[in-house]
């Protein structure tokens, strides 16, 4: 294999590990690596949006890519979730909870579902910073938070980008090696 060749088959593998860490940074099939589950003390629920108006139905479960309608949905992975109430408060992230009513942009006020799915539908007006805030059991014992923010789907360009540097790069790197290279005397 000459000299260039590899530097060519080195940059392709390259190329194809980032983009392949890139696509699989998200979900998994078992629940103990799921990064969508939201811990409430010893029970778990999975989390889910949707942005209809934007993404069509592609989900997501971390920040939420753009400003407009979302429709969240909470899914008790464990049964006993169906029997306590739950609460759930979104906020904006300001570092200042004393005053949870100044703060907040949606709250469901505690109740049982039966269910096990908690859903709602809120416009995000504004990007920015957010805590979710969900609470299970009688007296909100078992107290989960996740931070988030609105309108991070820009930065969803960043792994491509990188992906296109590392192709741009090795195409500079082959060019300038074929010059180096000695002449073979024959």
């Amino acid at each position: 294999m000459r000299r260039g060749e590899r530097y060519r088959a080195s940059w392709v593998v390259i190329v194809l590990c980032a983009l392949g860490q890139a696509a699989s940074a998200h979900g998994g099939l078992s629940i103990e690596k799921d990064v969508c589950k939201l811990r409430l003390g010893p029970y778990a629920m999975h989390f889910t949006g949707y942005q209809p108006e934007v993404t069509g139905a592609r989900e997501f479960c971390e920040d939420i890519p753009r400003t407009g309608q979302t429709i969240v949905a909470l899914d008790a992975v464990d049964e006993a979730l169906r029997d306590l109430p739950i609460e759930v408060r979104i906020i904006r992230d300001t570092g200042d909870e004393s005053d949870l009513e100044a703060v907040t942009v949606l709250h469901l006020p505690a109740k049982i579902y039966a269910s096990g799915t908690v859903s709602f539908d809120h416009r995000f007006e504004q990007e920015g910073r957010f805590v979710g805030l969900v609470s299970a059991g009688a007296t909100g014992e078992f107290p989960a938070r996740f931070p988030f923010s609105v309108g991070a789907g820009r930065g969803r360009w960043a792994p491509w980008l990188w992906a296109l540097a590392i192709v741009l790069g090795g195409v500079v790197l082959y060019r300038f090696s074929d010059r180096r290279r000695p002449e073979s005397q024959s």
